[in-house]
């Protein structure tokens, strides 16, 4: 290379060098914009439908889509498309090669609707349960009853087998009597002169079949636990797609909401083999109704079994699969049986769910408790499973299904979804999909296709025009969290088997709709909880992976890739295997810090089980412990253990440093990156935050990044806390470095805001874009909703875009920037200043500096409003328009009833109140 050649490419080199130290933002990847789930109805698709939708989705802001084809539009059958035929495969390979062209990603599920399974499913592989039938024989009485299957759902099923029978006196005597049964069903067995109860287990089918399926997609659900039912099911993909992957980036799995299931044909010797021991003797334990501790045992390894089956069934060899199509897999493990932790850490994008909307704290959020979930409020330690997992394992992304019933149809604002897309992020999810986006054909009216189950994110959706505003929230938000890894210090073990060895009942599943039975009344949850408003960052942890943990610096890690943690805390629980108990204490003897909240006395499971308690006691006992204060401690190897109830108290002991920040009622989440830490904080309090808050890293400069709108500057510091200003419902992230920038301008923080212009002149009304019809332009002497003119009908009915405009002198004035701030806006905005776009005000507290778009003088000024779907929707069903008309659950609002929109009240659309101008002066 001549050094012409060396000096030009030195120029670019520090050109670009430059650009990027300007801008401490990552790069927006199409991974770290939102993606959406995308509902391919009837998959009645064509290519310049696709086409279209893609674009416009592309051009709203989203990264990629993914493919869920479900039931379909009733008239429009001929136009369906068979799941995996060549047709569909065709549309599948347009979609891919168009999304690239648009730098779009594609995902789809292995399957249509939910759950897993489909027209491949044999009768052999379909979801398998126990069938319990009790006999009764009498002292002195001979059985003449034969023992056959009396179910006539079941009893001419080919893979219906008699698995279990076994008998049981008042003596407490137990007769094994399996391969005492005739083919007919007739029992060869003489009783002794007393009383026996025989239980007899069949192996039946659940019968369930894919909820909400496409055409071609129609059938049994999977047996997760069967060995060769997943393999099986997934050659008909392989067969589909031969040794292509068509573009597909992740193979998608859904919730688990496979009912019944709990018995595959070959779980009597899985059980044998995994627990120690013939699991017929004490078959009655199981599916009876004693509650004793022998039951207690041998439900929580039933439970366990499970959980190892559909972990090395199902999950492990769906995560095979997808590799060897050189894709990766995304799996919803909750609803399921199993360790929700391990069943995550074994897939590549373990994702989450949000279901229902949170109330929080926010002034001025919307919130109409007519048109919520009542019965389901987000959890965001629910949400850690998924997170934890992969943080712990070092995965890059955590997905989430995101917004899934946030509201009643057509009443969701852009400013309700904010709330709750934060919340996911700050329990660590980095990568969200919207739920949802249903493909329309280009001739189908207003409101187009629609999913039963909300959100809407359509571009029918007449708020369309403001998504771009949440869009590049998330996906800066999701830039920084994809940026280099988890920087959470405390690891919880996540104690399940005080769950599975719960003597109640017999199926045990880990539901996201029922937590407050299985999650939140624990000690576990509490600590988790407590902790997290504390100030301190966990992840939980499994005892697989306890077991695969080393330790690093005196840092617990389970994976190379992943996290590094200051302190193991094993919360107030009853059972505890030795097998795990061995392992902490290997990790503390290597120099791994420990805190128990209470002494383990009791193990899980019955095969040996009083000497699998005596080793737990011993290996307790070797732990000599010195009362120190509040907490007993002891040393141990290069370690130390710590037991107190008070579990904050062991922490102050061993010096771990929490986020005091969180005493203002802020909430972070917090990421390592190579130089540095990120932390994305987020003010969902009713207060205005303007004060140092204490950050345990501040490195030697500190940058703050509005997510919003993308500015960014060097913040001022003291100490170890940094200067914020936040208002209710807004959110920042700080950059903390190792090293300065010092191309980086300075923060500007708000020193004071003088007397507000009050814009109260005479408005025009307009309307742009909408329907039924658009209603009269207008001039307003004060300012109101649209709807307040009920002498025009149709503005009781339009859904769409007004625009405000009005003009305004300004005098010349000393203020470095101007805040133009709206009392009410139903629900979301464009501003327009002379012409020029100034921004979309979509989120509280609903304001937007505008101070660079504005001159001396005349200034016109145009708010762009969109409304609503919920008003035209409304006026479709008065005057009884049809628009709903699919097949299977077709439409239903949010309590799962018939949809009828005719007795909605008309909601207030347009501005309300005052808006203000608001002169402002930074600091200097």
């Amino acid at each position: 290379m001549n050094i012409k050649n060396i000096i030009k490419l030195s120029v670019i080199c520090f050109a670009f060098g430059n650009l990027s130290a300007q801008n401490p933002w990552p790069t927006v990847t199409e991974t770290a914009k939102p993606w959406t789930r995308w509902w391919w109805m009837g998959s009645a698709v064509d290519e310049k439908g696709l086409d279209k939708q893609l674009t416009t989705l592309s051009k709203s802001g989203f990264g990629g889509v993914e493919i869920v084809p479900i039931y379909g539009a009733k008239a429009f059958e001929t136009q369906y498309i068979n799941y995996l035929s060549q047709e569909w495969m065709k549309m599948l390979q347009f979609t891919t090669s168009k999304a690239k062209s648009l730098q779009m990603g594609v995902d789809m599920s292995v399957g249509t609707g939910w759950p897993i399974g489909g027209p491949q499913v044999s009768e052999n592989d379909a979801a398998t349960k126990m069938i319990v039938q009790t006999y009764e024989i009498l002292p002195n009485e001979k059985f003449s009853e034969k023992i056959v299957l009396k179910d006539e759902k079941q009893k001419n099923l080919k893979t219906i087998k008699l698995d279990i029978v076994t008998a049981y006196n008042d003596k407490n005597e137990t007769v094994v009597l399996t391969d005492k049964i005739n083919a007919d069903g007739t029992l060869n067995w003489k009783p002794t002169s007393v009383k026996w109860t025989v239980y007899a287990v069949f192996i039946g089918k659940t019968l369930q079949k894919v909820k909400r399926a496409a055409p071609g997609g129609e059938g049994y659900t999977l047996d997760h636990f069967s060995p060769n039912a997943t393999k099986d099911y997934l050659k008909t993909f392989d067969k589909a797609f031969g040794n292509s992957n068509y573009g597909i980036r992740s193979f998608f799995n859904d919730s688990y909401e496979v009912y019944n299931a709990d018995w595959t044909p070959d779980f009597k010797s899985e059980f044998q083999k995994r627990r120690g021991y013939d699991l017929s003797p004490y078959i009655r334990y199981l599916v009876g109704n004693e509650e004793n501790e022998i039951a207690a045992r041998v439900k929580s390894d039933y439970r366990e079994t499970l959980s190892d089956l559909i972990l090395n069934r199902f999950t492990k060899d769906f995560t095979d699969w997808a590799h060897s199509k050189n894709s990766k897999n995304t799996n919803q493990a909750h609803g399921s049986p199993g360790n929700l932790l391990d069943l995550y850490a074994a897939v590549d994008i373990p994702e989450s769910e949000t279901f229902g909307s949170t109330p929080f704290d926010i002034i001025g959020l919307k919130r109409d408790s007519a048109d919520i979930q009542k019965s389901d409020v987000p959890d965001i330690n629910m949400l850690k499973f998924s997170s934890s997992a992969a943080n712990v394992t070092g995965k890059k992304l955590i997905s989430n299904e995101t917004f899934t019933w946030l509201t009643e149809h057509f009443k969701t604002s852009w400013s309700q979804a904010k709330p709750e897309v934060e919340q996911v992020f700050l329990s660590g999810i980095n990568h969200v999909f919207y739920h949802g986006t249903t493909y329309t054909p280009a001739d189908v009216k207003f409101p187009g296709w629609l999913f039963y189950a909300s959100t809407n994110f359509v571009p029918e959706n007449s708020l369309w025009p403001q998504l771009s505003g949440l869009n590049s929230y998330v996906a800066r938000t999701q830039s920084v969290l994809q940026s280099g890894k988890s920087d959470n210090d405390l690891l919880i073990y996540w104690p399940i088997y005080d769950q599975w060895a719960n003597p109640k009942g017999k199926d045990v599943t880990f539901k996201i709709h029922n937590i407050e039975k299985w999650l939140q009344p624990t000690e576990f949850y509490k600590n988790l909880d407590n902790l997290g408003k504390a100030g301190y960052s966990l992840d939980m942890v499994s005892d697989k992976m306890i077991g695969e943990a080393t330790l690093n610096n005196q840092n617990i890690q389970v994976s190379k890739e992943g996290g590094s943690y200051k302190v193991l805390i094993v919360p107030q629980l009853d059972y505890l295997p030795e097998s795990t108990l061995k392992n902490i204490l290997n990790l503390a003897q290597n120099g791994a810090s420990v805190i128990f909240q209470n002494e383990p006395k009791n193990i899980p499971g019955f095969f040996e089980s009083e000497k699998r308690k005596s080793d737990l006691q011993t290996l307790w006992k070797s732990i000599s412990f010195q009362q120190n204060g509040n907490v007993k401690s002891a040393t141990f190897g290069k370690g130390k253990i710590i037991l107190t109830s008070e579990v904050e108290k062991g922490l102050e002991f061993l010096k771990i440093e929490r986020e005091k920040l969180t005493d203002t009622g802020l909430k972070f989440v917090r990421r390592q990156f190579d130089g540095g830490k990120y932390y994305y904080i987020v003010n969902h309090t009713s207060k205005e935050i303007n004060q140092n808050i204490p950050l345990n890293f501040v490195g030697k400069q500190v940058a703050l990044m509005n997510p919003e709108n993308g500015d960014f500057g060097i913040a001022q510091t003291q100490k170890n806390s940094v200067k914020l200003q936040l208002k209710s419902g807004e959110s920042i992230i700080i950059k903390a470095s190792e090293t300065a920038d010092n191309s980086l301008a300075n923060w500007k923080y708000v020193e004071k805001a003088e007397a507000p212009l009050i814009l109260n002149q005479p408005w025009q009304l307009s309307f742009k874009v909408g329907g039924p019809e658009l209603p009269k332009s207008r001039t307003l002497t004060k300012l109101q909703p649209w709807t307040n003119f009920k002498e025009d009908a149709s503005t009781q009915s339009f859904s769409g875009t007004g625009i405000y405009t009005t003009t305004f002198n300004l005098k010349q004035n000393k203020a470095d920037d101007y805040l133009l701030k709206f009392d009410k806006m139903y629900e979301s905005a464009k501003v327009i200043i002379n012409g020029k776009e100034a921004g979309i005000v979509w989120s509280n507290p609903f304001e937007i500096n505008v101070g660079k778009y504005l001159k001396k003088g005349k200034n016109t000024i145009q708010i762009e409003v969109s409304n609503l779907m919920a008003n035209r929707i409304r006026y479709m069903d008065q005057n009884k328009i049809e628009w709903r008309n699919y097949h299977e659950i077709n439409f239903v609002n949010i309590n799962y009833k018939p949809f009828d929109a005719s007795n909605w009240k008309v909601q207030p659309s347009g501005l309300d109140c005052e808006i203000q101008l608001i002169p402002i002066h930074y600091s200097k």
